[in-house]
């Protein structure tokens, strides 16, 4: 047999489909069974197989490194990450709680300040805010949303609990990756999916042009929605033509669009204008538009903002939704939670320290080697330390980084991330991972079946992202039938 799991150790990790007595965990059986059953030329067959469906599908995502930008085919492992529906369920509903809460928090940040008069969260944090929008004083979007689209990112620390590691609500990418990895699975697996009673996830373009369509200004069956993007030299350009394919809606860029005497916004057509409803918009709010933003913006519409104050259009995410989207908020979402819903949070934060308080950022410094410090607004990995693996130059210059500027500065305990089997130089061995799932927010709450699990694919490392080593695999929720 080509795999032995009584073999496989993923010693001192918790192993998302392998106990410590190498025995599957109850919802892997079934697959590790199968997985067992194969022989080593079987599993190259299998890997190269996924290796072509994803060149022949055309899945690649961008890396941009000393002035190049370059195309490169997605990495992807055939073996996937399992979770019970049973857990699933109780992740849902944290997820849930979370952006409802979230939602809830923006919308008073840009109208009363409640939060702040009753002090659960200081107003020097959002004087120093880079996301607060001051346009967006006053603006009473659709439903009270702001955030429509929330990818979050989960962990699961060594003793099986599962955190919040971050929330992107910004412009959150990732959910074709998700749907493209099941697609591919099932081409090069499509007896696994015969017998065992996996959670789809291919629902989400409708789900997502669902949620659109309910926040359109007009009373339409199908209201015109567009997906703006920045243009193909952009690194989610895939994601952005994908989904508005697959949604059955027009992919557009800034210059595609105008906005009227009327304050509406059109869409250029070669039978001249077309009125659009609801922009997914794929860009920063600062280059939206150049009338209240960034001047020099090619990348937006002008007048843009004024039609949205004005509600004759719906923008997802809403401008100014970034707020909430800084690892420095984050650190209060506890408290969030407990003030506008009255409940305490169902998934746990990993723990924190605000560099800005006094107190918490002599801890820091006092121990840069065993934490890892992040910068509230960067993402993908970038501008972090990993204590553990770094220099003294490199503790040394962000001791330097935090001191000059503590707001911009968060730091959390280094997790030992789970891990899962991985096909790695023909062999199967234990990598890290996180996980993404999708929440979509307006009059009702959809959350993926699962979401895009990414996986360091070098040995030891902590970094999952693409740009960075990283791949990914398919999440599979599997539905145990009760016995």
């Amino acid at each position: 047999m080509s795999i032995e799991w009584n073999k496989y150790r993923a010693a001192g990790f918790y192993d998302e489909l392998i106990q410590d007595s190498g025995v599957p965990r109850q919802a892997a059986t079934a697959l590790c069974q199968y997985l067992s059953s194969l022989s080593d030329s079987d599993l190259r067959e299998r890997k190269q197989a996924a290796e072509l469906a994803i060149q022949v599908m055309g899945i690649t995502f961008t890396v941009y490194g000393e002035g190049t930008n370059i195309d490169r085919a997605w990495p992807f492992d055939i073996i996937p990450r399992i979770i019970s529906k049973a857990e699933w369920d109780r992740t849902e509903a944290g997820l849930t709680q979370r952006v409802t809460a979230l939602n809830m928090f923006i919308n008073d940040l840009y109208h009363e300040q409640r939060v702040i008069k009753a002090g659960i969260f200081p107003i020097e944090l959002l004087k120093d805010s880079q996301n607060f929008r001051p346009q967006c004083v006053g603006i009473k979007p659709p439903l009270k949303i702001w955030a429509h689209i929330c990818g979050s990112d989960l962990v699961r620390d060594k003793d099986g609990t599962l955190y919040v590691l971050e929330d992107n609500l910004r412009v959150p990418s990732g959910v074709s990756y998700m749907l493209e990895n099941r697609s591919v699975m099932k081409r090069v697996f499509p007896e696994l999916f015969e017998n065992q009673n996996i959670m789809p996830v291919d629902d989400y373009p409708s789900k997502l042009f669902d949620m659109l369509a309910s926040i359109s200004p007009r009373p339409l069956d199908y209201p015109q929605v567009v997906v703006l993007t920045p243009g193909i030299y952009n690194s989610a350009y895939f994601e952005h033509s994908y989904l508005a394919q697959n949604m059955g809606a027009e992919l557009v860029e800034g210059s595609d669009l105008m906005v009227g005497d009327n304050d509406c916004v059109y869409m250029k057509d070669i039978q001249g204008l077309k009125r659009v409803d609801v922009i997914y918009r794929r860009i920063d709010d600062l280059f939206l538009d150049p009338e209240e933003f960034d001047s020099t913006s090619m990348l937006g519409v002008r007048g843009l903002m004024r039609a949205w104050r004005k509600g004759n259009v719906a923008l997802a995410n809403a401008p100014g939704a970034g707020v909430a989207d800084d690892k420095v908020v984050y650190s209060y979402l506890p408290d969030i939670i407990k003030y506008y819903l009255n409940e305490d949070p169902i998934i746990p934060n990993v723990e924190t320290y605000r560099c800005i308080e006094p107190k918490q950022c002599q801890h820091v410094l006092a121990n840069l080697d065993q934490l890892v410090v992040k910068p509230a607004n960067e993402s993908g990995g970038y501008g972090m330390l990993i204590g553990p693996h770094s220099s003294k130059s490199e503790r040394e210059q962000f001791a330097e980084r935090i001191q000059q500027n503590p707001r911009n500065y968060i730091a959390q305990p280094t997790l030992t991330l789970s891990t899962a089997p991985t096909f790695c130089d023909a062999k199967v061995e234990p990598r890290h991972l996180d996980l993404r799932p999708f929440i979509l927010q307006s009059d009702t709450t959809y959350v993926t079946m699962g979401g895009l699990t990414r996986v360091a694919l070098r040995k030891h490392s902590l970094v999952v992202n693409s740009s960075q080593g990283g791949g990914s695999k398919d999440t599979w929720i599997i539905h145990l039938e009760d016995k």
